[in-house]
């Protein structure tokens, strides 16, 4: 086939493409977060769209919160998303750690009250550095927190309260028992299944 023909096939397939609006989930008010075309409305499902916590509720100091939508249906003209997973950027999550002070990070998995696997990683960080027995004790209870708050959330308030900083608040307060703390923040997640009746302790295993 002639370069040229190949063009014209493609301008084509380009115009008969329809153009979908990409949607947040109802937890984020169903805000308009991208657009994008497509031939047939199946080839959207499993695409993953980024923003930022800023962009969707309207608050600048909350841009350093990127949030990952994965569509899981079309409604018409519109492509309904789940929440997948968050990260901070990289530059807010190296400034948090300072000289001179100590950074406690915890990666684990949770389940939540309706079922969702979700992958967290949170970290802490210290105004002054601390005992490798007091840096296990904390990671500890980071853990604890974080297992027990999911279980008595379902996944959209679970991923409000964590985005947030509900859920960092919470590690917080049980923590600086150990010593004076700067900093925590639940810095990443991932959605890995769910929802699942069946909970099998490899399920939730560091």
């Amino acid at each position: 086939m002639m370069a040229e023909e190949r063009k014209k096939i493609a301008k084509k397939t380009w115009r008969e493409k329809r153009w979908y609006e990409v949607v947040a989930p109802p937890i984020f008010a169903g805000r308009v977060i991208g657009e994008t075309p497509a031939l047939e409305p199946s080839q959207l499902v499993g695409r993953v769209f980024e923003t930022t916590l800023g962009d969707l509720i309207d608050d600048f100091s909350k841009s350093h919160i990127k949030l990952y939508f994965q569509i899981k249906e079309t409604d018409g003209n519109r492509a309904i998303t789940a929440f997948s997973g968050h990260e901070m950027v990289r530059d807010y999550v190296r400034s948090l750690v300072r000289r001179r002070s100590s950074k406690v990070e915890d990666i684990t998995r949770v389940r939540t009250k309706d079922g969702y696997l979700v992958k967290l990683c949170a970290m802490a960080t210290t105004l002054r550095s601390i005992q490798s027995t007091k840096l296990t004790m904390l990671r500890m209870d980071m853990r604890e927190v974080m297992r027990s708050k999911a279980a008595e959330k379902k996944l959209d308030e679970f991923v409000l309260e964590m985005v947030l900083g509900k859920l960092s608040a919470d590690i917080y307060k049980r923590c600086k028992k150990y010593c004076p703390i700067h900093k925590v923040e639940v810095y990443k997640s991932e959605v890995l299944s769910g929802p699942s009746p069946e909970v099998s302790k490899s399920d939730v295993a560091a």
